[in-house]
């Protein structure tokens, strides 16, 4: 009777270790590059998600604060029409109360700016800054607010204002208010994010049928 030989079991080869081994590593970094993705993409979302609940606020805030602006004269320099509502590009200044939540309540001098970001080159900001009105004169010191920041980090900004023209009708945008004594009919605020998306304008009707009669200074 012939005896075969023991089976001999094979191990692998280094060729195929190396194989092994390279199919292993692409698996791990394909894995690793889709779980990045879907991390960058959640981030990107929340990011977003962020921005346009802060868009929303901002809006809100800015939007409720013109809406309730009063035909209250502020700092109006002697033997010159009241002040009660100045308008540029850059700034917008005008009186409205303030709710209880916000402060002591009351009217408060209401003093929109647009300023540039220190050592951020192009890039500005929209600050507001809240002073209680007596005796038609905004109060320094204790009873003022510093400036609050609303919108940091943007590529542009700026207010516009739209009147009544002689035959009553809505005239043309314009930079620039420059009838002090009188609240425009509209005022729009437009902002483009640092990423270049523009944000929806803002746009609010002011209150009309309070306006004093001509002449009357309070």
């Amino acid at each position: 009777m012939i005896r075969r030989p023991p089976l001999r079991s094979r191990g692998f080869t280094l060729v195929e270790v190396l194989l092994a081994t390279v199919l292993l590593a692409a698996g791990l970094a394909l894995a690793f590059a889709t779980l990045t993705a879907a991390n960058g993409t959640v981030i990107r979302g929340e990011r977003i998600a962020s921005e346009a609940e802060r868009m929303r606020a901002v809006e809100g805030f800015v939007r409720r604060r013109l809406a309730g602006a009063r035909h209250m004269a502020f700092d109006s320099p002697a033997g010159e029409p009241p002040r009660r509502f100045l308008g540029a590009p850059d700034r917008v200044r005008f009186v409205a109360d303030l709710p209880d939540y916000l402060g002591q309540g009351g009217p408060y001098l209401h003093d929109f700016r647009i300023e540039r970001v220190p050592r951020r080159d192009g890039r500005v900001r929209l600050l507001v800054e809240l002073r209680m009105v007596l005796a038609g004169q905004a109060m320094e010191g204790p009873s003022g607010r510093p400036p609050e920041l609303l919108a940091g980090e943007l590529r542009s900004a700026g207010f516009r204002y739209r009147g009544l023209d002689e035959d009553g009708e809505p005239g043309p945008w314009q930079e620039h208010w420059d009838e002090a004594e009188r609240l425009p009919l509209m005022v729009e605020l437009v902002l483009v994010g640092e990423d270049g998306r523009a944000w929806p304008p803002v746009r609010v009707l002011l209150p009309q049928a309070a306006a004093p009669p001509p002449g009357d200074n309070r």
